[in-house]
């Protein structure tokens, strides 16, 4: 049950990279590379024999692509991953200082840093302990031979949970912190991996099986290969009647339900409740925010809901609960031991994370070898005791200069979001009031949070596995010390070394950690118009989340409710149909069979679209009044698509690229850049697009939101 929620209504600008499915791969090749000219973007990188009409993405990046083929470790390998090395390796260096030094020399912090990297790191001792470091918890598990007993096991922190709980920003009362619940249980990225009746799609069924056999077998079970058939078939009942479609999952109309505690124990009928939540420190919360609860007849009928959306509705979290309640109990047993072995393969004997891989990495990503052991016990040690870190990170790789220069951006790009807003002619006074407050009340983050957190009371040792099992204890009581108390106004979802960034609806703010503000995303030296296309675009981008489809129904305050007109809500809604039936023309594999799910990712391809073109106002605010020289040829407005299109720069493996398509709210980099620049008539004049062009769109039927 435990399980700690992010944001419940945080976007992130990318969790998972998609894009064009590269060709054959050597194993040895080497690192990927890029350069960034003397502006910002390598003009050597522009393919001259590709029309930037018929695909813009593959005339900034396709030279790139062919010169660094994917080395083994990655399932795909772009911009971001390119930053993610830089960080990790600065993170290295300022471990390694530590390492080094004596351990008299060391304060207690960074004596935990130290034993938290070098347990994580020595696989000879993980292997010589074999199995002795989680008998403790395999035996709690096995012992647990009521669903009572169990239920209280899957509240306690560390262990895993078919069901999930966390502590959050209410979403409709966002001066509060509220429990936020939900089921899970599939071993499998999602429900639609259990419904595939293609070739492809059993075999993958059925490796996954001989995954769950393998682990089964080292918990100790005479048939593990029967055993894992019924594990499966557990799931797979999950699956196909508890689990929601994953776009229809984005609706937060439709996973907001808040129960009173005498509501949620009537909810659960006879699964024992009260020993979860006891066990979970959940027992005296006075609200449960149920995010996969069915909707009633009239509920759905006030949503709006069709037939179609209604159909791909499972059965919830009711019907969990009466799952679990009617599943022999030896069946659990065996689900949570196999998910325990699973979670923890990293810091278990060689032959469990070399499992793991096998089917996770390899099977599900493409990925030929597992990422080197030192990066791997990096982001183990960033997991455990991410701020410590963080604090020397931003000492000594984030210059103040940085900080500054994006502060002036966001103040830009928030002008030309007013300006915008001035300008909309589908939108009515009385909603663009409500929007100019949402957006005066914005909260922009940048580069690290002030007071980063020293995890006091932690203790970290020389046992890796005992070190994850501490560290969620210590985080999960963390989160219940928020209960009852102000909303933290302070804390920060992501790592300073961290590459990515995100909007929180709730808090109505965006974050932008301090890793990301590097080429290709930023430089003091860069040319404006590659800041405003790139780091610019992203920051646009971020703010664009609070004007999406799903971030539109959060206002000023961050409080979930309509703020629009009928008139206005059914205008944009309007836009995102028919920019969601763009992206789903979108069909990169199987010969234009398998396509990019419009829908599920509609609130990151408005958040594109939006962010681009205030990233282009906010760029012709920045340069007002100025002579904007061409350089290399190319126009201002051609150096600032060509940054957008160099920030999506990536490359990846077929078995990625299918898992993504399935999973990712995020449309794979490819549309990340042909399908907003299609869009933007300022693009067509930057590049001269006619009709002939494969990207034309007639410009009538080109898409302008904000």
């Amino acid at each position: 049950m435990i399980r700690t929620l992010l944001a419940a209504s945080a976007s992130a600008l990318v969790l998972g990279l998609a894009a064009p499915a590269a060709a054959q791969n050597e194993a040895d090749a080497p690192m990927p590379t890029m350069s960034f000219g003397d502006w910002g973007f390598d003009p050597d990188y522009i393919s001259q024999d590709i029309d930037p009409g018929d695909d813009f993405f593959a005339y900034a990046n396709q030279k790139w692509l062919e010169a660094n083929p994917l080395p083994a470790e990655f399932s795909r390998f772009g911009a971001f991953n390119l930053l993610r090395e830089k960080s990790t390796s600065d993170v290295k260096a300022l471990v390694d200082e530590l390492v080094a030094r004596p351990a008299g020399q060391l304060t207690a912090d960074e004596r935990r840093i130290v034993a938290a990297y070098d347990a994580y790191l020595d696989t000879g001792a993980i292997d010589a302990a074999g199995l002795a470091p989680a008998q403790p918890y395999l035996a709690q598990i096995k012992a647990a031979d009521t669903l009572a007993e169990l239920a209280s096991l899957w509240g306690t922190p560390g262990y895993p949970s078919p069901l999930g709980g966390g502590v959050g920003v209410d979403s409709k009362e966002p001066t509060r912190y509220s429990v936020f619940f939900g089921s899970g249980g599939l071993g499998l990225p999602d429900r639609d991996y259990y419904l595939d009746e293609t070739e492809k799609g059993r075999d993958i069924q059925t490796k996954y099986r001989d995954y769950l056999a393998f682990l089964l077998n080292e918990a100790g079970y005479a048939d593990a290969a029967g055993m894992a058939q019924t594990v499966y078939a557990f799931e797979d009942t999950i699956a196909r009647t508890v689990s929601w479609d994953r776009a229809t999952r984005r609706n937060r109309d439709l996973t907001y339900n808040a129960l009173t505690p005498e509501d949620f124990e009537e909810l659960a009928g006879e699964f024992p409740l009260a020993r979860a939540l006891e066990a979970s420190g959940f027992g005296e919360s006075d609200r449960f925010i149920i995010g996969d609860l069915p909707p009633s007849d009239e509920r759905a009928a006030e949503l709006g809901l069709d037939a179609e959306t209604r159909a791909k509705i499972g059965g919830g979290t009711p019907t969990m609960f009466e799952l679990l309640a009617q599943t022999p109990i030896e069946v659990l047993q065996a689900w949570t031991l196999k998910e325990f072995l699973k979670n923890n393969a990293a810091v278990l004997p060689s032959r469990f994370d070399e499992a793991d891989f096998a089917f996770y990495g390899t099977v599900l990503s493409g990925t030929p070898e597992q990422r080197p052991r030192w990066k791997r016990a990096i982001d183990a040690t960033e997991g455990q005791l991410g701020e410590l870190l963080g604090a020397s990170y931003v000492e000594r790789y984030f210059p103040p200069e940085n900080k500054a220069a994006m502060d002036q951006l966001v103040t830009n790009l928030r002008i030309a979001l007013a300006r915008s807003l001035d300008e909309i002619d589908w939108m009515s006074e009385e909603t663009k009031n409500e929007a100019r407050a949402k957006l005066d009340s914005f909260t922009p983050k940048i580069g690290y949070r002030e007071n980063l957190e020293t995890y006091e009371g932690l203790t970290i040792g020389g046992d890796p596995l005992v070190n994850r099992m501490a560290a969620a204890r210590w985080n999960w009581e963390d989160d219940l010390s928020k209960l009852g108390g102000p909303i933290d106004r302070s804390e920060w979802f992501m790592l300073p070394q961290t590459v990515n960034a995100y909007y929180y609806s709730t808090l109505n703010e965006i974050v932008f950690p301090a890793a990301i503000l590097q080429q290709p995303f930023f430089a003091l030296t860069a040319d404006p118009a590659v800041n405003y296309g790139a780091i610019g675009g992203v920051i646009g981008h971020e703010i664009g989340h609070g004007f999406d489809d799903q971030g539109s129904k959060s206002d000023a305050q961050g409080a979930l409710r309509n703020w629009w007109t009928d008139a206005d809500r059914e205008a944009f809604d309007a836009l995102g149909d028919a920019l969601v039936e763009q992206y789903n023309q979108f069909c990169p594999l199987d010969a234009g069979e398998t396509c990019v799910n419009g829908r599920l990712t509609l609130g990151e391809n408005i958040g594109d679209l939006g962010g681009l073109s205030l990233a282009y106002r906010a760029y012709k605010i920045a340069t007002e009044g100025q002579d904007v020289p061409v350089i290399d040829g190319l126009t201002g407005d051609q150096r600032f698509f060509l940054a957008w299109a160099q920030v999506w720069r990536s490359q990846q493996r077929e078995e990625n690229y299918r898992n993504r398509l399935r999973t990712d709210s995020h449309s794979p980099e490819e549309y990340r850049t042909n399908g907003v620049v299609r869009n933007m008539s300022e693009w067509y004049e930057a590049f001269n697009v006619t009709p002939e062009d494969e990207l034309y769109l007639p410009p009538e039927e080109r898409i302008r939101i904000w």
